[in-house]
């Protein structure tokens, strides 16, 4: 099953989701702003991409609000973080067979577009 974990919100999800336009039409799309990600759904990326806080933004408004980049974070306290606060995954994240995708960095989003052709 191919899925995408997104913001409906954010307009670079959208940009690159229009940019895919029909290579996507089939997979499976999670709003995580409407529908909050479960445990099991942050484990499963996580086993696919190799920790947690590679799935961690710290762009989110709420990382300098509540004082992160102080602070020592563990694999856990990224976990529940992700889990408590949608803003703190790094997003887009494409699910494409037993590969995951992560982010929007030019690079990524190129692999993403090659995998899917």
């Amino acid at each position: 099953m191919n899925k995408v974990y997104y913001l409906s919100t954010c307009t670079t999800c959208k940009r690159i989701m229009d940019e895919l336009g029909s290579l996507i039409d089939d997979f499976e799309k999670q709003d995580i702003k409407t529908e909050q990600m479960t445990y099991d759904q942050i484990d499963e990326m996580k086993k696919r991409s190799g920790s947690y806080e590679s799935l961690f933004s710290r762009k989110a408004m709420k990382y300098r609000s509540m004082g992160l980049g102080d602070k020592n974070l563990l694999e856990e306290d990224y976990r529940k973080l992700i889990q408590e606060e949608y803003t703190f995954l790094k997003r887009p994240v494409f699910l494409v067979d037993d590969q995951i995708f992560v982010g929007s960095s030019k690079k990524t989003v190129e692999e993403l577009k090659s995998q899917l052709q």
